[in-house]
């Protein structure tokens, strides 16, 4: 390594990954590119993660291996490896996931040489469980020189987001709140950082992503489920208004981004056709629900009294 502290840090959130962390470790010490840490968060797996990682950190000084004393949530423990890494850029890695040898040293050159990008990404080869290619992703978005173009872009739904798993400017994701605890606050994350530049894409698949039935969107692929991935330890009976956290969180990043008046009228102007959109009847729900949710604690309380069991 050229220097004490890496240029480039990958996070690697971990849960019960036994299956494919080694082969995800693997991808990152495979790097042409040295100058790295990985930085392993383990989200107090009960299987052989922890014994498959610990001998990786034993064997390569550039593997930091941390352990939670218990489950944490998905989103803090991914945000948890971003906070404890060092390098200029930051890059996550899915544990089932992998990237091809020269990714690392292409998107640096490409941060090195283009201050005005604050994220660099590849196209994406699609994987199945058995490490099968199915598909590539090929999407272009917010490489405009236009703030509010790209943030348009960034907020639809129309991608699942993959460009958070590119080479990230450290400064730019201090300035985030990083993934809060709700549904999507992923996409939220990729708006934001397109406000403070544009996004740049390598056309050349260098990242292999994983679609198996043990991924997060397919245990969970209703968007209160998946509530449960932030906070593993939720009762069903608890109060969640994803789609409120979200639009509100919008709001907030557009008011703090570095941007000029003009673009950020622009974004707030967007913002009112996302209501108008299907994200406005969302709301709505959201807030029948947590309605219904209110009104139905009391009565069950009242039952407990009932029966004697009030506590």
């Amino acid at each position: 390594m050229s220097r004490d502290v890496p240029r480039v840090s990958v996070g690697l959130a971990v849960f019960n990954g036994e299956d494919y962390v080694a082969e995800a470790i693997d991808s990152v010490l495979g790097q042409t590119y040295e100058d790295f840490e990985l930085v392993i968060s383990d989200n107090a797996s009960t299987d052989q993660t922890e014994e498959i990682c610990r001998a990786y950190a034993a064997m390569d000084p550039r593997v930091r291996y941390f352990r939670n004393d218990h489950n944490i949530g998905g989103a803090n423990n991914e945000n948890r490896t971003f906070l404890l890494s060092r390098g200029e850029y930051f890059r996550w890695l899915g544990h089932d996931d992998r990237f091809a040898a020269p990714l690392l040293a292409e998107s640096v050159a490409v941060l090195d040489a283009e201050p005005s990008v604050v994220l660099c990404h590849t196209q994406v080869i699609l994987i199945d469980a058995d490490g099968n290619e199915i598909g590539l992703l090929d999407r272009n978005r917010a490489a405009s020189e236009k703030a509010r173009e790209r943030f348009c872009q960034l907020t639809g739904w129309d991608h699942g987001c993959e460009e958070l798993y590119g080479l990230i400017r450290s400064d730019v994701m201090h300035k985030t709140r990083l993934q809060p605890n709700y549904t999507d606050s992923d996409r939220t994350l990729l708006a934001q950082l397109s406000l403070y530049g544009r996004f740049y894409q390598i056309p050349k698949p260098l990242f292999y992503r994983r679609i198996h039935q043990q991924g997060s969107t397919h245990v969970y692929p209703e968007w209160r489920e998946r509530m449960a991935w932030f906070f593993p330890d939720m009762s069903q009976s608890k109060i969640t208004m994803p789609h409120w956290s979200q639009f509100l969180h919008y709001l907030e990043v557009i008011s703090h981004a570095p941007i000029s008046v003009s673009e950020r009228m622009g974004c707030y102007s967007h913002m009112v056709s996302w209501l108008l959109n299907k994200n406005g009847r969302s709301m709505a729900k959201d807030l029948l629900l947590a309605t219904a949710g209110i009104l139905h604690r009391p009565l069950k309380a009242v039952q407990r009294v009932q029966r004697g069991t009030n506590t």
